[in-house]
Protein backbone atom coordinates (compact mmCIF):
# COMPACT_ATOMS: atom_id res chain seq x y z
CA UNK A 1 0.00 0.00 0.00
CA UNK A 2 2.75 2.46 0.89
CA UNK A 3 6.35 2.86 -0.14
CA UNK A 4 7.60 3.05 3.44
CA UNK A 5 6.86 0.54 6.19
CA UNK A 6 8.57 2.61 8.90
CA UNK A 7 6.57 4.68 11.34
CA UNK A 8 5.43 8.11 10.21
CA UNK A 9 7.75 10.81 11.46
CA UNK A 10 6.16 12.70 14.39
CA UNK A 11 6.77 16.01 12.62
CA UNK A 12 4.27 14.99 9.94
CA UNK A 13 1.45 14.65 12.46
CA UNK A 14 -0.53 17.58 13.85
CA UNK A 15 -3.16 16.91 16.52
CA UNK A 16 -6.23 19.07 15.96
CA UNK A 17 -8.19 17.72 18.91
CA UNK A 18 -7.34 15.35 21.74
CA UNK A 19 -9.85 12.56 22.35
CA UNK A 20 -11.95 12.76 25.49
CA UNK A 21 -11.86 9.88 27.96
CA UNK A 22 -15.24 8.61 26.83
CA UNK A 23 -14.25 8.78 23.18
CA UNK A 24 -11.03 6.97 23.99
CA UNK A 25 -13.04 3.93 25.05
CA UNK A 26 -14.35 3.40 21.52
CA UNK A 27 -13.10 0.31 19.72
CA UNK A 28 -14.41 1.35 16.32
CA UNK A 29 -12.21 1.88 13.25
CA UNK A 30 -9.62 4.50 12.53
CA UNK A 31 -11.32 6.67 9.93
CA UNK A 32 -9.23 8.47 7.32
CA UNK A 33 -11.15 11.40 5.91
CA UNK A 34 -9.48 11.74 2.51
CA UNK A 35 -9.50 15.13 0.85
CA UNK A 36 -6.35 16.30 -0.88
CA UNK A 37 -4.34 13.07 -1.16
CA UNK A 38 -6.55 10.92 -3.37
CA UNK A 39 -4.20 7.95 -3.66
CA UNK A 40 -3.11 4.75 -1.95
CA UNK A 41 0.63 4.86 -2.56
CA UNK A 42 2.86 7.34 -0.68
CA UNK A 43 -0.10 8.67 1.28
CA UNK A 44 1.24 9.60 4.71
CA UNK A 45 -2.19 10.21 6.21
CA UNK A 46 -3.31 6.73 5.15
CA UNK A 47 -0.05 5.21 6.40
CA UNK A 48 -0.60 6.89 9.77
CA UNK A 49 -4.22 5.69 9.93
CA UNK A 50 -3.16 2.10 9.21
CA UNK A 51 -0.38 2.24 11.81
CA UNK A 52 -2.70 3.57 14.49
CA UNK A 53 -5.31 0.95 13.62
CA UNK A 54 -2.74 -1.83 13.94
CA UNK A 55 -1.65 -0.52 17.34
CA UNK A 56 -5.24 -0.47 18.60
CA UNK A 57 -6.18 -3.72 16.81
CA UNK A 58 -9.11 -2.06 15.03
CA UNK A 59 -10.00 -1.80 11.32
CA UNK A 60 -9.44 1.15 8.98
CA UNK A 61 -12.03 2.93 6.84
CA UNK A 62 -11.58 5.64 4.24
CA UNK A 63 -14.25 8.33 3.87
CA UNK A 64 -14.49 10.91 1.10
CA UNK A 65 -16.96 13.77 0.98
CA UNK A 66 -17.92 15.14 -2.42
CA UNK A 67 -18.32 18.91 -2.29
CA UNK A 68 -20.64 19.66 -5.20
CA UNK A 69 -19.31 22.60 -7.23
CA UNK A 70 -16.42 23.10 -4.79
CA UNK A 71 -15.06 26.61 -5.47
CA UNK A 72 -16.51 26.61 -8.98
CA UNK A 73 -15.46 23.11 -10.03
CA UNK A 74 -17.29 21.88 -13.15
CA UNK A 75 -17.45 18.68 -15.20
CA UNK A 76 -13.80 19.12 -16.20
CA UNK A 77 -12.50 18.94 -12.63
CA UNK A 78 -15.16 16.77 -10.96
CA UNK A 79 -15.18 14.19 -13.74
CA UNK A 80 -11.41 13.77 -13.54
CA UNK A 81 -11.55 13.49 -9.75
CA UNK A 82 -14.41 10.99 -9.62
CA UNK A 83 -12.90 8.71 -12.26
CA UNK A 84 -9.72 8.64 -10.19
CA UNK A 85 -11.68 7.95 -7.01
CA UNK A 86 -13.50 5.05 -8.68
CA UNK A 87 -10.14 3.40 -9.36
CA UNK A 88 -8.97 4.17 -5.82
CA UNK A 89 -12.14 2.63 -4.37
CA UNK A 90 -11.46 -0.60 -6.23
CA UNK A 91 -7.80 -0.66 -5.23
CA UNK A 92 -8.54 -0.05 -1.55
CA UNK A 93 -11.22 -2.70 -1.23
CA UNK A 94 -9.92 -5.41 -3.56
CA UNK A 95 -6.19 -5.14 -2.87
CA UNK A 96 -6.01 -3.82 0.68
CA UNK A 97 -9.40 -4.82 2.14
CA UNK A 98 -10.06 -1.27 3.33
CA UNK A 99 -13.68 -0.13 2.92
CA UNK A 100 -14.31 3.16 1.14
CA UNK A 101 -17.29 5.40 1.91
CA UNK A 102 -18.44 8.28 -0.29
CA UNK A 103 -20.63 11.06 1.10
CA UNK A 104 -22.24 14.13 -0.43
CA UNK A 105 -23.18 17.40 1.16
CA UNK A 106 -21.51 19.41 3.90
CA UNK A 107 -18.56 17.56 5.36
CA UNK A 108 -19.23 19.37 8.65
CA UNK A 109 -22.25 17.08 8.90
CA UNK A 110 -21.44 13.95 6.90
CA UNK A 111 -18.03 13.19 8.43
CA UNK A 112 -19.05 13.63 12.10
CA UNK A 113 -22.19 11.61 11.44
CA UNK A 114 -20.10 8.79 10.00
CA UNK A 115 -17.59 9.00 12.84
CA UNK A 116 -20.50 8.80 15.26
CA UNK A 117 -22.20 5.98 13.40
CA UNK A 118 -19.13 3.74 13.37
CA UNK A 119 -17.85 4.75 16.81
CA UNK A 120 -14.49 5.71 15.36
CA UNK A 121 -11.55 5.48 17.72
CA UNK A 122 -9.60 8.07 15.71
CA UNK A 123 -10.20 10.46 12.82
CA UNK A 124 -7.24 11.20 10.54
CA UNK A 125 -7.22 13.61 7.61
CA UNK A 126 -4.70 15.02 5.17
CA UNK A 127 -3.44 18.59 4.99
CA UNK A 128 -4.93 21.44 3.00
CA UNK A 129 -4.12 25.13 3.48
CA UNK A 130 -7.39 26.35 1.94
CA UNK A 131 -9.71 28.19 4.33
CA UNK A 132 -12.87 26.28 3.40
CA UNK A 133 -11.27 22.96 4.33
CA UNK A 134 -9.67 24.30 7.49
CA UNK A 135 -12.98 25.77 8.68
CA UNK A 136 -14.63 22.44 7.98
CA UNK A 137 -12.05 20.67 10.15
CA UNK A 138 -12.60 23.17 12.94
CA UNK A 139 -16.34 22.45 12.89
CA UNK A 140 -15.78 18.70 12.87
CA UNK A 141 -13.52 18.96 15.90
CA UNK A 142 -16.46 20.32 17.89
CA UNK A 143 -18.53 17.15 17.48
CA UNK A 144 -17.97 14.06 19.65
CA UNK A 145 -18.30 10.45 18.33
CA UNK A 146 -20.53 7.65 19.78
CA UNK A 147 -22.07 4.14 18.80
CA UNK A 148 -20.53 1.11 17.03
CA UNK A 149 -18.88 -0.05 13.77
CA UNK A 150 -20.78 -1.98 11.13
CA UNK A 151 -17.72 -2.81 9.05
CA UNK A 152 -19.11 -2.95 5.51
CA UNK A 153 -19.01 -0.28 2.84
CA UNK A 154 -22.04 0.91 0.91
CA UNK A 155 -22.68 0.48 -2.77
CA UNK A 156 -21.50 3.45 -4.84
CA UNK A 157 -23.10 3.93 -8.24
CA UNK A 158 -20.10 5.57 -9.85
CA UNK A 159 -21.57 5.69 -13.36
CA UNK A 160 -24.68 7.58 -12.24
CA UNK A 161 -22.66 9.91 -10.04
CA UNK A 162 -20.22 10.77 -12.82
CA UNK A 163 -23.07 11.25 -15.31
CA UNK A 164 -24.73 13.63 -12.88
CA UNK A 165 -21.70 15.87 -12.31
CA UNK A 166 -20.95 15.89 -16.04
CA UNK A 167 -24.48 17.00 -16.76
CA UNK A 168 -24.52 19.70 -14.07
CA UNK A 169 -21.06 20.99 -14.97
CA UNK A 170 -21.37 20.67 -18.74
CA UNK A 171 -20.53 24.36 -19.19
CA UNK A 172 -16.87 23.36 -18.79
CA UNK A 173 -16.55 19.90 -20.39
CA UNK A 174 -13.96 17.26 -19.62
CA UNK A 175 -10.57 17.11 -21.30
CA UNK A 176 -9.13 14.04 -22.97
CA UNK A 177 -5.37 14.59 -22.92
CA UNK A 178 -4.84 13.17 -19.43
CA UNK A 179 -6.28 9.97 -18.02
CA UNK A 180 -7.12 10.11 -14.29
CA UNK A 181 -5.87 7.83 -11.53
CA UNK A 182 -2.72 6.69 -9.76
CA UNK A 183 -1.66 4.29 -12.49
CA UNK A 184 -1.97 6.96 -15.17
CA UNK A 185 -0.04 9.42 -13.00
CA UNK A 186 2.89 7.01 -12.69
CA UNK A 187 2.76 6.42 -16.43
CA UNK A 188 3.12 10.16 -17.05
CA UNK A 189 6.04 10.30 -14.62
CA UNK A 190 7.87 7.06 -15.47
CA UNK A 191 6.20 5.49 -18.52
CA UNK A 192 8.27 3.71 -21.11
CA UNK A 193 6.49 5.38 -24.05
CA UNK A 194 6.25 9.05 -23.15
CA UNK A 195 7.08 9.35 -19.46
CA UNK A 196 8.42 12.69 -18.30
CA UNK A 197 11.49 11.36 -16.49
CA UNK A 198 12.13 8.56 -18.97
CA UNK A 199 11.55 10.31 -22.30
CA UNK A 200 11.03 14.07 -21.97
CA UNK A 201 13.22 15.28 -19.10
CA UNK A 202 16.23 16.33 -21.17
CA UNK A 203 14.44 19.26 -22.80
CA UNK A 204 12.68 20.49 -19.67
CA UNK A 205 15.10 23.26 -18.66
CA UNK A 206 15.14 24.76 -22.17
CA UNK A 207 11.56 24.08 -23.31
CA UNK A 208 9.43 24.66 -20.20
CA UNK A 209 9.09 28.41 -20.83
CA UNK A 210 8.17 28.04 -24.50
CA UNK A 211 4.37 28.04 -24.95
CA UNK A 212 4.81 26.31 -28.31
CA UNK A 213 6.28 23.23 -26.61
CA UNK A 214 3.59 21.99 -24.20
CA UNK A 215 5.18 18.53 -24.20
CA UNK A 216 8.25 20.15 -22.71
CA UNK A 217 6.32 20.39 -19.43
CA UNK A 218 5.93 17.46 -17.07
CA UNK A 219 2.14 17.14 -17.49
CA UNK A 220 1.88 16.15 -13.82
CA UNK A 221 -0.09 19.10 -12.45
CA UNK A 222 -3.57 17.48 -12.66
CA UNK A 223 -2.30 14.46 -10.75
CA UNK A 224 -0.50 16.56 -8.15
CA UNK A 225 -3.56 18.76 -7.67
CA UNK A 226 -5.92 15.85 -7.04
CA UNK A 227 -3.32 13.99 -5.01
CA UNK A 228 -3.22 11.06 -7.44
CA UNK A 229 0.56 11.14 -7.17
CA UNK A 230 2.86 12.35 -4.41
CA UNK A 231 5.15 15.32 -5.02
CA UNK A 232 7.65 13.52 -2.82
CA UNK A 233 7.54 10.45 -5.08
CA UNK A 234 8.13 12.64 -8.15
CA UNK A 235 11.09 14.34 -6.48
CA UNK A 236 12.66 11.07 -5.33
CA UNK A 237 12.37 9.53 -8.77
CA UNK A 238 13.85 12.66 -10.36
CA UNK A 239 16.76 12.80 -7.92
CA UNK A 240 17.60 9.17 -8.66
CA UNK A 241 18.48 10.11 -12.27
CA UNK A 242 19.91 13.58 -11.60
CA UNK A 243 23.34 12.68 -12.96
CA UNK A 244 21.80 12.21 -16.42
CA UNK A 245 20.23 15.70 -16.62
CA UNK A 246 21.26 17.77 -13.57
CA UNK A 247 20.03 21.11 -14.89
CA UNK A 248 16.61 19.74 -15.86
CA UNK A 249 16.17 17.83 -12.59
CA UNK A 250 17.14 20.87 -10.51
CA UNK A 251 14.65 23.05 -12.39
CA UNK A 252 11.91 20.44 -12.00
CA UNK A 253 12.51 19.92 -8.28
CA UNK A 254 12.62 23.67 -7.68
CA UNK A 255 9.14 24.07 -9.16
CA UNK A 256 7.82 20.84 -7.67
CA UNK A 257 9.03 21.37 -4.10
CA UNK A 258 10.14 24.96 -3.50
CA UNK A 259 7.37 26.77 -5.35
CA UNK A 260 4.72 24.31 -4.21
CA UNK A 261 5.76 24.71 -0.57
CA UNK A 262 5.84 28.50 -0.94
CA UNK A 263 2.27 28.41 -2.26
CA UNK A 264 1.05 26.10 0.52
CA UNK A 265 2.72 28.19 3.20
CA UNK A 266 1.35 31.44 1.82
CA UNK A 267 -2.22 30.11 1.81
CA UNK A 268 -1.80 28.55 5.25
CA UNK A 269 -0.33 31.57 7.02
CA UNK A 270 -2.03 34.37 5.05
CA UNK A 271 -5.81 34.28 5.63
CA UNK A 272 -6.31 36.77 2.78
CA UNK A 273 -4.47 34.67 0.21
CA UNK A 274 -6.96 35.57 -2.52
CA UNK A 275 -7.46 39.29 -1.98
CA UNK A 276 -5.54 42.55 -2.09
CA UNK A 277 -5.38 42.42 1.72
CA UNK A 278 -2.97 39.51 1.36
CA UNK A 279 -0.42 41.55 -0.62
CA UNK A 280 2.63 43.13 0.98
CA UNK A 281 2.20 46.72 2.10
CA UNK A 282 4.40 48.12 -0.66
CA UNK A 283 2.33 46.31 -3.30
CA UNK A 284 -1.03 47.42 -1.88
CA UNK A 285 0.19 51.01 -1.77
CA UNK A 286 1.55 51.10 -5.29
CA UNK A 287 -1.55 49.40 -6.72
CA UNK A 288 -3.91 51.80 -4.96
CA UNK A 289 -1.77 54.79 -5.97
CA UNK A 290 -2.40 53.78 -9.59
CA UNK A 291 -5.89 52.28 -9.26
CA UNK A 292 -7.50 55.16 -11.13
CA UNK A 293 -4.91 55.54 -13.86
CA UNK A 294 -6.30 55.82 -17.38
CA UNK A 295 -6.70 52.43 -19.13
CA UNK A 296 -6.55 52.06 -22.89
CA UNK A 297 -9.13 49.26 -22.67
CA UNK A 298 -11.68 48.25 -20.05
CA UNK A 299 -13.20 44.78 -20.44
CA UNK A 300 -15.95 43.09 -18.44
CA UNK A 301 -15.59 39.66 -16.91
CA UNK A 302 -17.86 38.28 -19.63
CA UNK A 303 -15.74 39.78 -22.43
CA UNK A 304 -12.58 38.37 -20.91
CA UNK A 305 -14.12 34.95 -20.41
CA UNK A 306 -15.12 34.87 -24.08
CA UNK A 307 -11.66 36.10 -25.18
CA UNK A 308 -13.11 39.25 -26.73
CA UNK A 309 -10.15 41.61 -26.41
CA UNK A 310 -8.05 43.53 -28.93
CA UNK A 311 -4.99 41.40 -28.08
CA UNK A 312 -4.86 38.16 -30.13
CA UNK A 313 -2.11 36.75 -27.91
CA UNK A 314 -4.15 37.24 -24.74
CA UNK A 315 -7.22 35.80 -26.45
CA UNK A 316 -5.20 32.74 -27.41
CA UNK A 317 -4.02 32.21 -23.83
CA UNK A 318 -7.57 32.42 -22.51
CA UNK A 319 -8.81 30.02 -25.17
CA UNK A 320 -5.97 27.59 -24.51
CA UNK A 321 -7.27 27.35 -20.94
CA UNK A 322 -10.88 26.95 -22.12
CA UNK A 323 -10.09 24.30 -24.74
CA UNK A 324 -7.21 22.46 -23.12
CA UNK A 325 -7.90 22.91 -19.42
CA UNK A 326 -4.34 24.09 -18.88
CA UNK A 327 -2.74 27.36 -19.86
CA UNK A 328 1.02 27.35 -20.33
CA UNK A 329 2.73 28.72 -17.22
CA UNK A 330 4.53 31.51 -19.05
CA UNK A 331 1.30 32.64 -20.69
CA UNK A 332 -0.56 32.60 -17.37
CA UNK A 333 1.72 35.37 -16.10
CA UNK A 334 1.05 37.51 -19.16
CA UNK A 335 -2.65 36.66 -19.03
CA UNK A 336 -3.13 37.77 -15.42
CA UNK A 337 -1.08 40.94 -15.78
CA UNK A 338 -3.12 42.07 -18.77
CA UNK A 339 -6.29 41.55 -16.70
CA UNK A 340 -4.82 44.05 -14.22
CA UNK A 341 -4.23 46.46 -17.10
CA UNK A 342 -7.75 46.06 -18.54
CA UNK A 343 -10.03 46.19 -15.50
CA UNK A 344 -11.18 48.97 -13.20
CA UNK A 345 -8.75 48.24 -10.42
CA UNK A 346 -6.58 45.59 -8.77
CA UNK A 347 -9.40 44.11 -6.68
CA UNK A 348 -11.50 43.42 -9.77
CA UNK A 349 -8.47 42.11 -11.67
CA UNK A 350 -7.63 39.63 -8.94
CA UNK A 351 -11.24 38.48 -8.58
CA UNK A 352 -11.60 37.87 -12.31
CA UNK A 353 -8.26 36.08 -12.70
CA UNK A 354 -9.06 33.71 -9.82
CA UNK A 355 -12.59 33.12 -11.12
CA UNK A 356 -11.38 32.17 -14.61
CA UNK A 357 -8.47 30.10 -13.30
CA UNK A 358 -10.72 28.12 -10.96
CA UNK A 359 -13.39 27.58 -13.58
CA UNK A 360 -11.30 26.37 -16.51
CA UNK A 361 -7.97 25.04 -15.21
CA UNK A 362 -8.00 21.32 -14.47
CA UNK A 363 -5.80 22.18 -11.46
CA UNK A 364 -7.70 25.30 -10.38
CA UNK A 365 -8.80 25.96 -6.79
CA UNK A 366 -5.24 25.18 -5.72
CA UNK A 367 -2.65 27.12 -3.66
CA UNK A 368 -0.44 27.30 -6.75
CA UNK A 369 -3.26 28.94 -8.67
CA UNK A 370 -4.04 31.49 -5.98
CA UNK A 371 -0.38 32.38 -5.55
CA UNK A 372 0.12 32.55 -9.32
CA UNK A 373 -2.63 35.16 -9.55
CA UNK A 374 -1.34 36.98 -6.47
CA UNK A 375 2.19 37.03 -7.93
CA UNK A 376 0.99 38.45 -11.24
CA UNK A 377 -1.43 41.04 -9.89
CA UNK A 378 -0.14 41.79 -6.38
CA UNK A 379 3.59 41.07 -6.54
CA UNK A 380 3.57 38.28 -3.93
CA UNK A 381 6.96 36.52 -3.77
CA UNK A 382 8.33 39.22 -6.07
CA UNK A 383 10.00 42.59 -5.64
CA UNK A 384 9.22 46.16 -6.64
CA UNK A 385 10.19 47.21 -10.17
CA UNK A 386 10.38 50.47 -12.09
CA UNK A 387 7.19 52.45 -11.48
CA UNK A 388 4.81 52.84 -14.40
CA UNK A 389 1.12 53.69 -14.96
CA UNK A 390 -1.51 51.19 -13.74
CA UNK A 391 1.05 48.64 -12.52
CA UNK A 392 2.92 50.97 -10.21
CA UNK A 393 5.91 48.92 -9.03
CA UNK A 394 4.37 45.54 -9.92
CA UNK A 395 6.37 43.61 -12.53
CA UNK A 396 5.22 44.47 -16.05
CA UNK A 397 4.83 42.20 -19.06
CA UNK A 398 3.77 43.12 -22.59
CA UNK A 399 3.23 41.76 -26.08
CA UNK A 400 6.62 42.93 -27.36
CA UNK A 401 8.40 41.08 -24.57
CA UNK A 402 6.56 37.87 -25.44
CA UNK A 403 7.41 38.30 -29.10
CA UNK A 404 11.10 38.42 -28.22
CA UNK A 405 10.87 35.16 -26.28
CA UNK A 406 8.84 32.90 -28.59
CA UNK A 407 6.90 32.66 -31.85
CA UNK A 408 3.72 34.54 -30.91
CA UNK A 409 1.99 33.88 -34.23
CA UNK A 410 2.85 30.21 -33.97
CA UNK A 411 1.29 30.05 -30.52
CA UNK A 412 -1.89 31.75 -31.72
CA UNK A 413 -2.12 29.23 -34.58
CA UNK A 414 -1.52 26.36 -32.17
CA UNK A 415 -4.46 27.45 -29.99
CA UNK A 416 -6.64 27.91 -33.06
CA UNK A 417 -5.95 24.27 -33.99
CA UNK A 418 -6.87 23.22 -30.45
CA UNK A 419 -10.24 24.94 -30.89
CA UNK A 420 -10.87 23.31 -34.25
CA UNK A 421 -10.05 19.88 -32.85
CA UNK A 422 -12.33 20.51 -29.88
CA UNK A 423 -15.15 21.53 -32.19
CA UNK A 424 -14.79 18.44 -34.39
CA UNK A 425 -14.85 16.14 -31.37
CA UNK A 426 -17.94 17.88 -29.98
CA UNK A 427 -19.74 17.56 -33.33
CA UNK A 428 -18.76 13.89 -33.58
CA UNK A 429 -20.07 13.24 -30.07
CA UNK A 430 -23.37 14.96 -30.83
CA UNK A 431 -23.66 12.93 -34.00
CA UNK A 432 -23.16 9.66 -32.15
CA UNK A 433 -25.71 10.62 -29.52
CA UNK A 434 -28.25 11.56 -32.20
CA UNK A 435 -27.67 8.22 -33.94
CA UNK A 436 -28.15 6.34 -30.68
CA UNK A 437 -31.44 8.15 -30.07
CA UNK A 438 -32.65 7.30 -33.56
CA UNK A 439 -31.67 3.66 -33.12
CA UNK A 440 -33.48 3.53 -29.83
Amino acid sequence: MAANSAAVQPGRVRILKEASKSAGQNVGPVVYWMFRDQRVRDNWALIHAVEQAHKANVPVAVAFNLFDQFLGAKARQLGFMLRGLRQLHRDLEETHQIPFFLFRGNAENTIPNFVSECGASLLVTDFSPLREVRKCKEEICKRPPVTKWVGTSRLIDWDSLIDEVLRKGAEVPEIDWCEPGEKAAMEVLMGSKNGFLTKRLKGYSSDRNNPLKPRGLSGLSPYLHFGQISAQRCALEARSIRKLCPEAVDAFVEELIVRRELADNFCFYQPHYDSLQGAWEWARKTLMDHAFDQREHIYTKEQLEKAQTADPLWNASQLEMVYYGKMHGFMRMYWAKKILEWTRGPEEALEISIYLNNKYEIDGRDPNGYVGCMWSVCGVHDQGWKERPIFGKIRYMNYAGCKRKFDVDGYISYVKRLGETKKRKAESLLGRKAKELCTY
